[in-house]
């Protein structure tokens, strides 16, 4: 209504108007609009808006607040000067001029509020047959900011509904133009990456990615283990795996983990998942027997990290081990029922004597499968 009274246009941009017509509830949702930054503030100002300053404002971004919830607004614009990682901006009146500088068909289309779409580039037709496409010339968008490389991959991993199904002058506009990427922040990189690892046909993306010489520009191994990634990738479809668990298949070694943190800045927490299953992948597996889920238990119980069974979640998802995946995740960490109390009352008084006593019920303890309670532990602590 504010846009309406005072004659500007208004319309939902890009990612929103794809979801909505896939059928999928947006995340957020972007407008666009003729009206400037400086009109919109005043605007906004004498209608009691609350604006929330987010340092867009430069690039035309307004972030007004409206009933618990933050909306960006962006005026048109046509990008002046690009360097492959940001952009100059001029403002514009021009719908499709707009709709030019975006990255994909799918992501370039608007929405008016009475429902009509504005669709430059067959968007639409393209959402419908699932086809991804960049606007326009690919090695031009490519240009304008590499990134776009992985925005590519990562659309097509959630639209696509086949492997393989490229333009091969999109292929040949990414190829030549792969080294743009080196230029990329890591943090912008990995963002991009982890939604990648989670999406459809990830083992057929990366393998593209080496194909196309996009890995080394992205923190991955030259040499990365190829057959390991299709194998794992496999075993944790519908598993919901970390992003870690998927790319640490592809690593090799320790100093892969060392090197994808140098160039992606990846989280402590993601580089010590990384480092856990490579250490354990292929020694601690299922037991032989009628109890296949003792060796994480007891690897557990041994355990004084922290955290130690979201890493052995992730394992037994990266082994693709789903059944035992459900019941270590339903198996409840027993408590030690004996305390260095309990011996003092037995009796045993000096620390040095009570360390080794308790040491040596633990592990009777865990023979039997954490099952002895306190008496059985005492008694056995007097044969002992």
């Amino acid at each position: 209504e504010l846009f309406e009274q005072q004659n500007h246009e208004l319309r939902i941009a890009g990612g929103a108007v794809r979801d909505l017509l896939s059928g999928v509830t947006p995340q957020d949702i972007d407008f666009a609009t003729t009206a400037t930054p400086a009109e919109m503030k005043e605007m906004f100002t004498a209608a009691g808006v609350r604006l929330i300053n987010n340092k867009g404002e430069k690039h035309g971004t307004i972030t007004a607040r409206l009933q618990e919830q933050n909306f960006e607004i962006t005026t048109l614009r046509i990008d002046v000067v690009t360097d492959g990682r940001h952009a100059e901006v001029e403002f514009t009146t021009d719908w499709h001029k707009d709709a030019e500088r975006r990255d994909l068909t799918v992501n370039s289309m608007f929405l008016g509020l009475d429902g009509t779409l504005y669709d430059f580039f067959n968007g639409y037709e393209d959402l419908k047959s699932k086809k991804i496409r960049f606007v326009g010339k690919a090695s031009e968008r490519i240009q304008e900011d590499y990134l776009r490389i992985l925005r590519y991959f990562r659309f097509y991993g959630r639209i696509a509904e086949k492997p393989g199904d490229h333009e091969p002058t999109t292929l040949q506009a990414i190829k030549e133009n792969a080294n743009g990427l080196a230029a990329i922040s890591g943090e912008r990189i990995w963002v991009e990456l982890k939604k990648i690892l989670l999406g459809n046909h990830v083992n057929h993306l990366v393998q593209l990615m080496y194909e196309l010489d996009i890995a080394q520009y992205i923190g991955l191994p030259l040499d990365g283990n190829l057959e390991e990634f299709a194998r794992v990738t496999k075993n944790l479809q519908a598993l919901s795996p970390k992003p870690m668990t998927v790319l640490t298949s592809l690593l090799r070694g320790k100093d892969d983990v060392t090197n994808l943190d140098l160039r992606l800045k990846i989280s402590k927490e993601e580089k010590n998942l990384g480092l856990f299953l490579l250490k354990h992948r292929q020694e601690l597996t299922r037991g032989v027997g009628p109890e296949p889920l003792r060796p994480y238990q007891d690897f557990l119980m041994d355990s004084r990290e922290a955290n130690t069974n979201s890493k052995i979640f992730e394992l037994l998802k990266y082994q693709g081990e789903e059944q035992l995946l459900k019941e270590m995740q339903e198996w409840t960490v027993p408590t030690f029922p004996v305390s260095g109390h309990d011996l003092r009352k037995m009796g045993v008084t000096s620390g040095k004597d009570i360390g080794a006593a308790l040491q040596q019920l633990r592990d009777e303890w865990k023979k039997s499968g954490y099952h002895m309670d306190k008496e059985e532990l005492l008694s056995c602590l007097k044969k002992l």
